[in-house]
């Protein structure tokens, strides 16, 4: 079994901002290495069939225009998807919006000493009232997790169980882990105050990790 926190480690979080067509909008960023090579890769991340190996099912029209649906998740368009080495797609929870208001790009490329680099870059406008109070990590402790259940997979581990994950003891740990790695982020782009950064962990801590199972926040 895989070492949740050194996974955690492996990757190199960012916080910063953009625009979209719907308006201003932060940017998160995530950078792994996987001992992997890049078609193997690129499969994982865009094979239908594999997808739900480590993340969630996903039904819809893979090609570019197409739209697609993750289970219980988000759905959008596909925009791009250069393999093996690009795909952008819109990542919209509920209803689309008529301006693109949540891109998702992941790239690929080899890594210098061997394996692939992965970059997700999630640009979003979120509400002032959702970041005022979450953060970053609202979605970024999410993509870790994906991230992580990417890693077991390209580890040769099989389907993941998403109600024992949820339930797994070392998630818990792993998510209140990222919450933390997320606030450093912000805490390096914004330059928030120690106080500020500490309130967003603890609600995104919260939210991730709740006491028991009555206190989920809704």
């Amino acid at each position: 079994m895989k070492d949740f926190i050194a996974e955690l480690e492996a990757a190199r979080r960012s916080v910063g901002t953009g625009t979209l067509p719907a308006g201003e909008a932060r940017v998160l960023t995530i950078e792994r290495t996987y001992p992997a090579d890049v078609e193997d890769v690129w499969d994982a991340v865009t094979d239908p069939e594999r997808i739900p190996r480590w993340f969630l099912p996903v039904t819809g029209d893979f090609r570019v225009g197409g739209t697609y649906q993750v289970e219980g998740n988000a759905g959008g368009e596909i925009r791009a998807c250069d393999a093996p080495t690009l795909l952008r797609l819109t990542w919209v929870m509920g209803p689309p919006t008529p301006e693109d208001s949540s891109v998702v790009e992941l790239r690929l490329a080899p890594a210098p000493d061997g394996g692939t680099t992965l970059t997700l870059e999630h640009t979003a406008v979120v509400p002032p009232e959702m970041w005022d109070v979450y953060g970053p990590g609202a979605v970024g402790v999410g993509w870790d997790g994906a991230l992580l259940g990417l890693a077991l997979h390209l580890d040769g581990a099989g389907p993941l169980d998403p109600e024992e994950v949820l339930a797994s003891p070392e998630l818990r740990v792993f998510n209140t882990a990222s919450s933390e790695e997320w606030g450093a982020a912000l805490a390096a782009a914004d330059g928030l105050g120690a106080d500020e950064v500490a309130a967003r962990v603890a609600a995104t801590t919260a939210f991730y990790v709740p006491a028991d199972d009555a206190s989920e926040p809704s």
